[in-house]
């Protein structure tokens, strides 16, 4: 592909077509980083909220640095992954009292930050010539390229780089790796058709000119995921549910649940764990299920009424848990119970 026609093409369709995002009205290095860290695996639309109220809160990297962590993993509340929130508070702790890293080995040593992170702050805040090649880019180039490898292979993805890189522009390189990743995200589909059509690389692209866009990219079959079933409790006494907080390592470390049990319980085995204490009402609740990158819950639950509380028991107002309390969204169709629906 000729670089300067490509480049060109590029951020003029970018110009024209580029969506109003809120984190693109200001090109703050700290408001870049939360925006990429918040849209790794995670739809733009459902960002935009996250990132407007993460910002209204929590300003600068010294705001960050020194939040509590509870109100810290509230603002994440949602968008999962919470090592990634963890994880920049520390970078934010150690960068706090100086300026905003502008050198890739100074960035790229921050706790959290890899390679695409660190590429993409640097060219979008600092116009630097460095690469930011995630999902949408790696799908447009296997295709403009018509490569027939799997592409989350190493070899792949390098071959991939190293196009991106070649094709880099002198100048507004930020705009660039943005426009690469909103073709991605808006003309060339992850699923479905992809919109040949209106793409301005349609006449360059192999796999269109070969009419197999929608067998590109190849991806390795994924190896089943094993399900564990699982049982969610509503204990309720008036306004009033237990939670409890996970441990603090493994897997939605130190976030708060609703009690959970292994397996699928029955009625009877749940009134056998509250046979000392008076029940007033045994309620089923919806199924729900929750995929994790190398599991799924498969989940039943139940409101259980007390008469009274139970001692030892950790009972919060369904008010305070909606506020300050973080509830993984593995549990959301619980949590979104007790909200919503004004049980007494």
């Amino acid at each position: 592909m000729n670089k300067t026609n490509f480049t060109q093409s590029l951020l003029a369709w970018y110009d024209n077509n580029k969506r109003v995002l809120p984190w693109r009205d200001d090109k703050e290095p700290y408001k870049v980083w939360v925006s990429e860290i918040m849209l790794q695996q995670t739809r733009v639309q459902t960002v935009i909220p996250y990132y407007n109220r993460f910002i209204e809160r929590l300003p600068s990297v010294k705001h960050l640095a020194n939040v509590d962590d509870d109100i810290l993993i509230k603002l994440w509340e949602g968008l999962g992954y919470y090592n990634r929130v963890r994880n920049m508070k520390k970078a934010a702790f150690l960068i706090q009292n100086t300026t905003f890293p502008s050198e890739y080995n100074e960035l790229i040593q921050l706790p959290g930050i890899g390679e695409y992170t660190a590429g993409a702050v640097l060219s979008i805040a600092f116009n630097q010539p460095y690469t930011a090649v995630d999902g949408n880019v790696l799908r447009v180039f296997a295709r403009l390229l018509h490569i027939t490898d799997d592409i989350k292979l190493p070899n792949v993805k390098k071959e991939i780089k190293k196009e991106v890189q070649r094709l880099l522009p002198s100048t507004r390189i930020g705009d660039f790796n943005q426009g690469l990743m909103e073709i991605g995200a808006t003309i060339c589909l992850p699923s479905g058709e992809p919109l040949c059509m209106i793409c301005p690389f349609n006449k360059q692209c192999k796999a269109y000119k070969k009419g197999v866009q929608t067998l590109i990219p190849v991806k390795r079959s994924k190896k089943a995921t094993p399900v564990e079933k699982k049982t969610v409790l509503l204990v309720q006494h008036e306004d009033s549910f237990v939670i409890e907080q996970r441990p603090s390592k493994g897997l939605l470390a130190g976030l708060y649940q609703f009690p959970l049990y292994e397996n699928h319980l029955t009625k009877e085995e749940v009134m056998v764990l509250f046979n000392q204490h008076e029940i007033l009402e045994l309620e089923d609740l919806k199924k729900s299920k929750h995929i994790f990158s190398h599991k799924k819950w498969d989940m039943i639950g139940y409101l259980v009424k007390t008469k009274e509380k139970i001692e030892k028991l950790d009972y919060q107002h369904k008010n305070d848990i909606k506020q300050y309390y973080a509830i993984p969204i593995a549990f959301k169709t619980y949590k979104e119970y007790i909200i919503e629906k004004e049980i007494i």
